[in-house]
C-alpha cells in the first residue's frame, strides 16, 4: 500500500533514509561483472514519490545489478530529430514537463556528475549520417530523473539523454543495436516510457480507486506474452493489439522499448521486473540481458 499522508512526496521521504544506505553499499560495476542489461521501465512521474512500494521495487531493481558507470536513458518526453544528446555538464537543471501537481515536484534535484565521456562514447557509436546534436543546456525530463532518483538516490551516477528521432520500430531497434557495445563498458541502456498511458481515458474516480480498464489490463498481458517470446513482429504491429488504440492513443510511451529490446543481447527472452497498475495504467518493466 502507498504512504498515506497528505504531504507531497512524504513516502518519498520516509523511502529516501534507508534507500540512500543501501545505495552506498552498493558495488560498483568493473569488467569481470561482464555486460549490463539494458531496460525498459514504466517512468511514473511525480506520483511515483507518494508510492513507497513502487519505489523500494525500483531501488532494489537497480540493486541487484552493479552500479553502473554511466546511464543512457532514452525517454518519451523527448522527442526529437536529428538524434540529439542532452548536456554532460555536472548538475544541468532539471526538466520539469509535468502540470498540475504539487509546488513540492517543481523544486526537487538531482544533480548528476559529468557526463562528458559517455557522450563521447555514444556520439563515437552514431554514424555520421545521423548527425547526433550535442544540446547546450536540455538537462533530465521527467522520464529520467523521477525514476533514477528512486533507483540511484545518491544521485552518483553519470547521466545523459539521448533522444527519441522515430516512432518507427525498425529503426529504434536498430538504434537499440548500434548502443549494445556501451552495456560491455559498464553504461546501463534505459528506455523509459509507460506500458500504457491512456491517460484521456483515465477519470479522477478511477485514478483514486486505482480502477483498471480492460484496455489496460489487455495490452499489458498481449505486450507481456509478446516481449518475454521476443516476438518482435507482433510487437512491431502494437497498434493491432489488444486493447489498442487505448492503451496508447499516441506512441511516445511505448516506443522506447524498442530501443532496449534492440540493445538487448540477441535471442534472450527478457524478464519482467516490475508490475501492477498506477491510475489504472500498467507499470510493467523489463530487465533484457
Amino acid at each position: 500500500m502507498a504512504h498515506q499522508s497528505n504531504r507531497a512526496g512524504a513516502a518519498f521521504d520516509a523511502f529516501l533514509p534507508q534507500a540512500i544506505t543501501r545505495s552506498t553499499e552498493q558495488a560498483a560495476w568493473d569488467l569481470a561483472d561482464g555486460a549490463l542489461p539494458s531496460i525498459f521501465l514504466s517512468h511514473g512521474a511525480p506520483p511515483l514519490f507518494d508510492d513507497e512500494p513502487w519505489m523500494t521495487r525500483l531501488l532494489t531493481w537497480a540493486l541487484s545489478m552493479p552500479k553502473p558507470r554511466a546511464v543512457l536513458m532514452i525517454s518519451a518526453h523527448w522527442e526529437a530529430a536529428p538524434l540529439a544528446l542532452s548536456s554532460p555538464r555536472a548538475a544541468t537543471p532539471l526538466v520539469y514537463d509535468f502540470g498540475g501537481f504539487d509546488p513540492r515536484y517543481y523544486n526537487m534535484k538531482y544533480e548528476t556528475p559529468d557526463a562528458t565521456s559517455l557522450a563521447d562514447l555514444v556520439t563515437a557509436l552514431i554514424p555520421d549520417s545521423h548527425r547526433l546534436h550535442q544540446h547546450p543546456s536540455r538537462g533530465l525530463d521527467h522520464g529520467a530523473w523521477v525514476p533514477l532518483k528512486a533507483m540511484y538516490p545518491l544521485g552518483d551516477v553519470p547521466t545523459i539523454q539521448l533522444s527519441l528521432p522515430t516512432h518507427r520500430p525498425d529503426r529504434l531497434l536498430d538504434l537499440g543495436r548500434r548502443l549494445r557495445p556501451l552495456r560491455e563498458q559498464g553504461v546501463l541502456i534505459i528506455g523509459s516510457g509507460f506500458m500504457t498511458h491512456g491517460l484521456p481515458y483515465i477519470t479522477a474516480d478511477m485514478m483514486h480507486a486505482n480502477k483498471v480498464p480492460g484496455w489496460s489490463r489487455d495490452f499489458d498481458a498481449w505486450a507481456l506474452d509478446a516481449v518475454t517470446r521476443l516476438d518482435l513482429d507482433s510487437l512491431a504491429n502494437y497498434r493491432d493489439a489488444p486493447g489498442m488504440p487505448y492503451a496508447h492513443p499516441s506512441a511516445e510511451h511505448f516506443s522506447p522499448l524498442f530501443v532496449a529490446l534492440g540493445a538487448g543481447s540477441p535471442g534472450v527472452s527478457p524478464d519482467s521486473t516490475i508490475d501492477g497498475y498506477m491510475w489504472g495504467l500498467a507499470k510493467r518493466s523489463f530487465q533484457i540481458a
